[in-house]
């Protein structure tokens, strides 16, 4: 049985937040909202985390000094969180801070406000990328602080409960640890247990080729000048949902978001410069209409990701997604709440390439379940869908082949594809924002309404998994 003396220490907790985007607010209202009030402090309370979630924490947070005021304001009503000017009185202050900025400049943070920590603390960091967050903290923290990270695997408006949250427990005690897992049970997540190494290959796995696939889409559209769920039977279906709601998804997000993951990451550097590969290379087959060579590379990466023929498969048993629900979150909807029209066959570049980037890499998409986000689950299960359904393969080699509908789409895809491994390779951050900004600024008219059907789709998603 849980006992008070056992979480004595939460009574005068304080947890600091240098960097207030949009994770950083809502990890902010979220660790603050958690808690107890002192009255209800009990010995007879036997499950320790409704003990612990009595407690009310004291959060303090900062950003740039410039932004002082506008957070102030904005956080007034919370009395729970006391806004500073700096990172240094956060610092201060704080038994436990965790820094939420962006990868790029995690080093130049902690170097300035690292040697401000508490002594004793515990630190930590929600970047994407955890090799460079790490060296930071090694640089430039104090030797009696603990370091204990963590990357909460989903955006900031996607609901926390059941969502993976990795814990990195790099230089603490068993104490320290113990703490961190507590203060963060509030988000209700499931905690994945992993080095920083371990981190940054897995979300290399997940993350950065997904990434890179979507962003290839929208640069791809952009080049040819259209919104391709306005395009009457081009893009119609589950499948196209997909692709047209996450794509959108990503644009209306920072762009340092998604820069960092991939750039900062060399693991992340392979499987991007892979996909520009298999997307290349295939694009080529298809232009050259060699049907034979096709066919078995693909279906020789069908066998490497998914399973072999007449063998064990790797995917479950019920797939990972119903395309009939899919179908409900389409941009282009009949005028009058007509019958919707029957989309054009698709080749589907993108899902081809990203199951061969699996086989080339050796990848088992699935090993990772326990660690992906939710664009990774829906990217995943278009792509298992591609692959498990009857007759639908087939149909994509024969219109890659045969149906130049698509080549206008596809030449773009496979330049921009090409164009975002060069951008990572040579670790170009300023030209990487250039590019995500033209292209978000094209897109920007339609993302009102857009962006909402794609969060409901992700929701509706979410949900099933559950049944």
């Amino acid at each position: 049985m849980a006992t008070a003396s056992e979480f004595a220490w939460s009574k005068d907790f304080t947890i600091g937040l240098i960097g207030m985007g949009d994770m950083g607010k809502m990890y902010a209202r979220r660790l603050a909202n958690a808690g107890w009030s002192s009255e209800l402090w009990s010995d007879k309370v036997a499950n320790p985390w409704v003990l612990f979630l009595f407690v009310l924490f004291r959060v303090m947070a900062c950003d740039r000094e410039e932004k002082f005021e506008e957070l102030a304001k904005e956080f007034a009503d919370n009395t729970n969180i006391q806004i500073l000017r700096n990172g240094h009185l956060v610092s201060r202050a704080s038994n436990y801070i965790i820094y939420s900025v962006e990868a790029a400049a995690i080093g130049r943070v902690v170097e300035q406000f690292g040697p401000s920590t508490r002594l004793g603390a515990i630190v930590g960091g929600q970047t994407s990328c955890k090799d460079p967050e790490i060296k930071a903290f090694e640089a430039y923290l104090p030797s009696d602080v603990d370091i204990v990270s963590c990357h909460s695997l989903h955006g900031p408006s996607v609901d926390t409960r059941g969502q993976p949250l990795v814990l990195i427990k790099h230089r603490a005690s068993d104490e320290s640890f113990r703490k961190v897992e507590a203060v963060l049970s509030c988000l209700d997540s499931t905690h994945v247990y992993l080095t920083a190494k371990e981190h940054d290959r897995i979300t290399a796995d997940t993350q950065a080729v997904t990434h890179a696939a979507f962003l290839s889409m929208g640069k791809a559209w952009h080049a040819n000048r259209q919104f391709p769920w306005e395009e009457g039977s081009r893009y119609v279906g589950g499948i196209e949902n997909v692709k047209i709601n996450l794509m959108l998804r990503i644009y209306a997000q920072k762009w340092h978001v998604y820069a960092g993951l991939a750039i900062l990451n060399p693991e992340a550097h392979k499987q991007i410069g892979q996909f520009a590969r298999s997307t290349t290379e295939l694009f080529y087959l298809m232009l050259e209409g060699r049907a034979d060579e096709l066919r078995e590379r693909v279906y020789k990466a069908k066998e490497k990701v998914f399973g072999a023929k007449g063998g064990p498969k790797k995917w479950a048993e019920k797939p990972l997604l119903k395309e009939e629900l899919l179908d409900r979150f389409s941009l282009n909807r009949p005028e009058g709440g007509g019958k919707p029209v029957r989309g054009l066959p698709n080749n589907h570049l993108s899902l081809l390439a990203m199951v061969d980037c699996w086989s080339s890499m050796g990848i088992v998409p699935y090993d990772h379940m326990i660690c992906s986000t939710p664009l990774f689950r829906l990217w995943l299960g278009v792509a298992e869908h591609l692959f498990r359904t009857p007759g639908l393969l087939d149909e994509c080699l024969r219109v890659g082949i045969e149906d130049k509908s698509f080549r206008r789409d596809d030449l773009q895809f496979t330049i921009a594809a090409s164009g975002w491994a060069e951008c990572v390779s040579l670790r170009q951050f300023d030209t990487w924002r250039e590019r995500f900004a033209v292209t978000q600024k094209f897109f920007e008219p339609r993302f009102k309404g857009a962006v909402e059907v794609g969060q409901a789709m992700i929701k509706a998603v979410l949900e099933s998994e559950k049944e």
